[in-house]
């Protein structure tokens, strides 16, 4: 796919607007207080390359869902002031995306300038990438840069609508890198590629696992998604969940794959869904009344080993429910391997539960790439196109 990158461009004097993931987690009550600014972090570099050339910058986004309409508790005002704090220098704000005072203030930003516009939905005219909205977007503007690929699977205003009023429009920094890293995993794979899928449910993740199935050596799959495939081989899975409505497909999954689709050989399981359950591990079949929450010891040192041997790691999603401390050391100890292993492999880890996974288990430094877009990393793999890189076209 052929675009243009912010780097190609000349931005001396020129209004720049640039679609940024500012969709940051916030204290729940008040709204007021990010309590993580790694996706303010991740936009530094484009934002402070547009700077540095001399461009008047506009940064758009969305937070939350506030169903196009005004949510003070999803406001990017707290956004604005820790984005200044990371800049070390004054961000202006609007109290709308749109509109005439939104416009004059455009109009009025110099060159060197940063400039944050309110929420983009407040307005439910984003979602529905309505063209009124998109044009009021791009009016007064020179440049679009998109660098949200946490957004780009979404054919919304603000990733695809405006660049039908934009002649020059072009990826930021992250938005590369993402793409860079992630074309890798589906277009230029080292062997012995191995790919770990873990979550919930195989309906959100059967994309992927097929696509990877034709390009990886073996797929390993965790989480409760396990137990779907379990109970397609008719083994007794106890109280786990299970996606009833899914199990031909697992079994097709099973009969295309083979041997290439690893399943956990044991479990950690518990009575309840519980910190404080009783718990135990077994092999094989979960008992009547139990459910399966995470891989047993058994099945770490067989992925570990495996991880250890291959030159492209791609993962995508927890081994069980990491968030419970009973639960979280198979997610832990793919994490630790993952991070061990990119000192001879390329690592590469997909958005959403497998970023907080890597806080969790205190690893990442080492690893090659971990996404900042889960639903659109998953897209990506999965062989779809997405909108908003398209539109970049």
């Amino acid at each position: 796919m052929i675009y243009k990158s912010i780097e190609d461009l000349d931005l001396k004097g020129k209004r720049v607007l640039v679609r940024v993931d500012f969709n940051v987690p916030l204290d729940k009550e008040t709204g007021q207080k990010i309590t993580s600014d790694t996706r303010i972090r991740m936009a530094l570099p484009t934002i402070n390359y547009a700077l540095k050339q001399g461009a008047a910058v506009i940064l758009v986004s969305h937070l939350g869902r506030p169903d196009g309409q005004v949510n003070t508790k999803m406001s990017l005002l707290p956004v604005a002031g820790r984005l200044a704090e990371l800049l070390d220098q004054q961000v202006k704000f609007t109290s709308d995306c749109i509109g005439r005072n939104t416009a004059e203030a455009v109009n009025s930003l110099q060159s060197c300038e940063v400039m944050l516009l309110e929420n983009l939905r407040f307005h439910a005219e984003e979602e529905a990438n309505d063209p009124d909205f998109s044009e009021e977007l791009a009016a007064n503007i020179d440049i679009y840069v998109n660098d949200a690929f946490g957004a780009a699977h979404r054919a919304h205003a603000s990733t695809v609508g405006i660049t039908n009023f934009m002649q020059i429009r072009a990826a930021g920094l992250l938005m590369q890198r993402e793409l860079k890293f992630l074309s890798m995993a589906i277009s230029e794979p080292r062997q012995p590629y191995l790919a770990i899928i873990g979550g919930a449910k195989i309906s959100g993740k059967i994309d992927v696992i097929r696509n990877l199935l034709k390009l990886a050596d073996h797929v390993l799959i965790g989480g409760a998604m396990t137990y779907t495939f379990l109970k397609a081989q008719g083994l007794n899975i106890g109280s786990s969940l299970v996606e009833e409505e899914k199990l031909d497909l697992a079994r097709e999954l099973l009969q295309e794959a083979g041997d290439r689709l690893v399943l956990p050989v044991d479990h950690v399981i518990a009575k309840e869904f519980s910190a404080t359950s009783e718990v135990c591990t077994v092999k094989g079949e979960v008992p009547d009344g139990w459910m399966g929450l995470d891989v047993g010891s058994e099945t770490i040192r067989l992925y570990e080993s495996m991880i250890h041997e291959a030159r492209m790691v791609v993962w995508n999603g927890p081994m069980g429910v990491f968030e419970l401390e009973p639960f979280a050391q198979g997610t832990i100890a793919v994490a630790k391997a993952v991070e061990e292993a990119s000192a001879r492999c390329t690592s590469i880890v997909g958005g959403g539960d497998s970023e907080k996974a890597i806080k969790v288990a205190g690893v990442g430094d080492k690893i090659t790439h971990i996404s900042t877009g889960g639903g659109a990393s998953l897209e990506f793999l999965g062989g779809k196109t997405l909108p908003g890189v398209a539109a970049l076209q």
